[in-house]
């Protein structure tokens, strides 16, 4: 009967974290959507020299300025291309330019949500990312989450059975004080009773994978 309640208690904290999942803007998210709709101009690093741009002949903005300047609210009026232009009052989308496209029948609010969030993440990371998160993202939901948590707020369904208190890898604050080379470091060797060390389970680029998608997860 026990054993039941035990079972029935983990269900419903996956549950919840799934759901919690659903309605938290994600960077990882957010970097998917920039890679397929705004990569080509605003390039790899948002600072606005994409492939298009320079056939088209157009300056984009430069995003790691621009997202320093603006409430979430405004940035979410120029991707979606609803709000009105600051100076003149008009409603036209051409806050930044007038070659910006109008995404508000392509992104849902959530997707927007992401996509401004990994722009915070392009402006205010100090640590670059290493190699591919979504490769890591597979292998945190394989080797983190049963700690860590779905989301990395250090919920995960372990904490239920053991006292332990894994790291937050969303606190912005606390994960961008450790460098990467440190973070590679306590995945491969583990860190104190409970962290466990990875070295010969994930290889060395599969590591620096899994570092690049808790970047995200911060922002």
């Amino acid at each position: 009967m026990r054993s039941g309640m035990v079972v029935a208690a983990l269900i419903f904290s996956i549950a919840l974290q799934s759901a919690a999942s659903a309605e938290t803007p994600s960077s990882y998210e957010g970097r998917l959507l920039f890679n397929s709709y705004c990569l080509l101009c605003h390039g790899p690093d948002g600072k606005g020299g994409g492939p298009l741009a320079r056939k088209m002949e157009v300056e984009p903005a430069d995003l790691t300025r621009t997202i320093r300047t603006r409430s979430d609210v405004a940035l979410k009026k120029i991707i979606s291309g609803e709000g009105r232009q600051f100076i003149s009052g008009r409603d036209r989308h051409n806050i930044i330019s007038d070659a910006m496209p109008e995404w508000k029948d392509v992104f849902s609010d959530e997707e927007i949500a992401s996509l401004i969030a990994y722009l915070r993440f392009l402006n205010a990371s100090k640590h670059p990312l290493m190699a591919d998160p979504e490769k890591g993202h597979e292998l945190y939901q394989k080797y983190c989450r049963a700690c860590h948590g779905l989301d990395g707020e250090g919920d995960g369904v372990m904490t239920s059975l053991i006292d332990i208190e894994p790291m937050d890898h969303t606190n912005s604050l606390s994960m961008n004080e450790i460098s990467n080379l440190e973070m590679i470091r306590v995945i491969k060797n583990g860190k104190g009773d409970y962290m466990p060390g990875w070295k010969d389970i994930i290889s060395d680029e599969d590591v620096k994978a899994l570092v690049s998608y808790i970047r995200l997860l911060s922002h």
